[in-house]
């Protein structure tokens, strides 16, 4: 079973295919830019370069496959909407294509702000699961709104054709190759100092990108038509609190961290002038919130459990765990 891989460079992409080359399997990855075929070679993949926007870049990466990953996307950037509309959901309706010409399975990694209100991490726990109601999106997030439609055309996609289409929803990812959570996290741990903003008792909602990676390979070796939705949101018991969470990116480099206590507000303003009052508000829901999305259908349904407990896998975020 040869499988197509977008974004193998990225961080989900890049653990996927070693999850795929693990099992034996060939691998093949579009990528868009000259430097990140030395990166998908390294992993075992064949590169293929292309743009997850053109048709024919899909017509030559997507030929005789039996599986697409589809895991690029513009995540973080200040690109207009336009432009989350032209890669997230543009890039998702030629996967669909590509599927359909292929008759290959077809795994879309979506993301839990599809539900909405994906910032609103609150202390006391809750229970969103895949039936969970969607939410208004604010105009603004536009990387939420893209996801969200992407999710709209999968699901279309696997009613109207016929095609088996599963969407991953993972919650914040952290590992190797990060380059958004992970870093900053390294970048306080190396110092030894990071301040504590909550109580620590509250669990962070967050995953391991080469779980996410796991159960994007049980996506794959489903093969009933129709689509699907799976939380993908936890690590492999025991579930850390964020004070442990913390510990283990400090004990993983050999760091014990100084933690001082923190107070909300000079948090708030203090993020704020870097990255604006909205994301400030989010940073301080994430770090002192409850995780509320649950991974019991998944489980349930695929028999999927992660292979990664948190500790292992903050170890092998830095370096140690190989």
């Amino acid at each position: 079973m040869t499988t197509l891989v977008t974004g193998g460079s990225g961080l989900v992409g890049s653990h996927v295919i070693e999850a795929l080359r693990a099992r034996g399997e060939p691998v093949r990855a579009l990528v868009r830019k000259e430097q990140a075929r030395g990166v998908v070679l390294a992993l075992g993949a064949e590169p293929v370069i292309g743009d997850v926007t053109d048709e024919e870049s899909w017509r030559r990466a997507s030929a005789g496959v039996d599986g697409i990953v589809h895991a690029a996307a513009l995540v973080q950037t200040r690109s207009p909407f336009a432009e989350y509309q032209r890669v997230n959901v543009g890039g998702t309706r030629l996967a669909v294509e590509a599927a359909r010409r292929a008759n290959a399975r077809l795994v879309h990694i979506s993301s839990v702000a599809a539900y909405g209100g994906s910032s609103d991490y609150r202390p006391g726990v809750e229970h969103r699961d895949e039936d969970y109601p969607f939410s208004p999106i604010p105009e603004h997030d536009f990387y939420a709104r893209s996801k969200r439609e992407s999710e709209e055309v999968v699901r279309r996609a696997a009613d109207a054709r016929g095609l088996s289409v599963i969407a991953i929803r993972p919650n914040v990812i952290y590992g190797e190759r990060d380059r958004l959570f992970t870093p900053q996290l390294l970048k306080f741990a190396k110092l030894g100092f990071l301040p504590a903003i909550g109580p620590g008792t509250n669990h962070l909602s967050c995953v391991y990108a080469g779980n996410v990676a796991s159960a994007t390979l049980a996506a794959l070796d489903r093969v009933k038509p129709g689509f699907r939705a799976y939380n993908v949101t936890g690590d492999k018991p025991p579930v850390l609190t964020e004070r442990e969470f913390m510990a283990a990116f400090g004990a993983a480099l050999g760091r014990r961290l100084r933690r001082p206590r923190l107070p909300a507000l000079p948090f708030v303003i203090g993020m704020s002038i870097v990255q604006g009052p909205r994301l400030a508000r989010a940073a301080h829901s994430f770090v002192t919130g409850e995780n509320p999305y649950v991974w019991d259908r998944i489980r349930r349904e695929l028999g999927w459990e992660p292979p990664f407990g948190t500790v292992e896998a903050v170890a092998r975020s830095v370096g140690r765990g190989r």
